[in-house]
């Protein structure tokens, strides 16, 4: 599979099916208020990179960078679609995401997911991200697990 993978705008259709099917499995596993979900509006916002990732020109996955302006951001709406899964397409958005941050001058990225999602839990352990306590608007939902990754520090 030819992947590649690059900044893009949310306002497309492929994408935005990305967002509507990514909203349906969060949904499918966790209750709605739970789903702490950014709608295209707010991915095309100044703060906000979306990296897109494309097999034959096809979008089959893409995350969202949001950065705070004070040397953090959070990685938000990571999600692959079933044709791209378990082809390293994760791996390369999260390559390139953590690439823009860096760019940004981002130096802690944090993520919240939930308690189901295993693969992605150990997709971003192997990356070095770190269980942290609930932050924002997660605190006191049992169903968030929340993880940080020093960006600033020496890869392992």
């Amino acid at each position: 599979m030819s992947l590649a993978v690059a900044a893009e705008d949310p306002r497309q259709a492929d994408v935005e099916r990305l967002l509507r099917d990514g909203e349906a499995y969060a949904l499918s596993l966790y209750p709605a208020d739970s789903c702490y979900l950014m709608s295209v509006d707010e991915l095309a916002g100044d703060e906000v990179t979306v990296i897109v990732a494309r097999a034959e020109g096809r979008a089959v996955g893409m995350a969202a960078l949001v950065d705070r302006g004070d040397g953090s951001a959070e990685l938000k709406r990571l999600f692959v679609d079933e044709r791209g899964r378990g082809r390293g397409v994760a791996t390369a958005i999260m390559d390139a995401l953590e690439h823009a941050a860096r760019e940004r001058g981002v130096r802690i990225l944090q993520l919240e997911t939930g308690p189901k999602q295993l693969a992605a839990i150990a997709l971003y352990e192997r990356r070095g991200y770190a269980v942290i306590d609930a932050f924002g608007p997660y605190v006191g939902d049992a169903f968030s697990v929340c993880m940080e990754k020093d960006l600033s520090a020496p890869s392992t």
